[in-house]
């Protein structure tokens, strides 16, 4: 097993329409607005940019962020990842009963060297720390489409 590599899913059922969530989702520069555990996106053009992360653990990861895909009709973003985290992110996002489920899947390799030398102690502290990151993501997103 390779202890440095990481695959996440983690499920949002929300209220709004999803082209409303959709459309927010898609808006990555305004993440930090939303999100507090994303801190800084930073567009570099139409497609890449960067961004700063930092949840509960003391340290920043910093990622270019390459679009790959985007397809409203089908519902899909997906991004490649380079920098202190390497691989790939997608939402998925679908009408789910009368609102909405948004689905993150990420499949990382972590080069922050840190990170990598602690890989086996502290695996399951960095797994509880993205799913904080992503508990306060699922919040910010509510709190956000009621003031869409």
């Amino acid at each position: 097993m390779d202890w440095s590599h990481y695959r996440f899913v983690s499920i949002w059922d929300v209220s709004a329409p999803p082209a409303v969530v959709y459309g927010v989702l898609e808006r990555a520069e305004e993440y930090p607005r939303w999100w507090p555990q994303i801190r800084e996106v930073a567009t570099v053009d139409d497609a890449t940019g960067t961004m700063r992360i930092r949840s509960l653990l003391p340290y920043d990861l910093v990622m270019t962020v390459r679009e790959s895909r985007r397809d409203p009709a089908a519902g899909v973003l997906e991004v490649t990842l380079d920098g202190d985290l390497e691989g790939w992110a997608r939402w998925t996002v679908t009408a789910h009963g009368t609102g909405t489920r948004a689905t993150y899947e990420q499949e990382v390799e972590v080069r922050r060297t840190l990170m990598r030398l602690l890989a086996v102690p502290g695996r399951a502290v960095f797994r509880a720390n993205h799913a904080l990151m992503m508990r306060a993501g699922r919040r910010g997103l509510v709190a956000r489409l009621e003031g869409v």
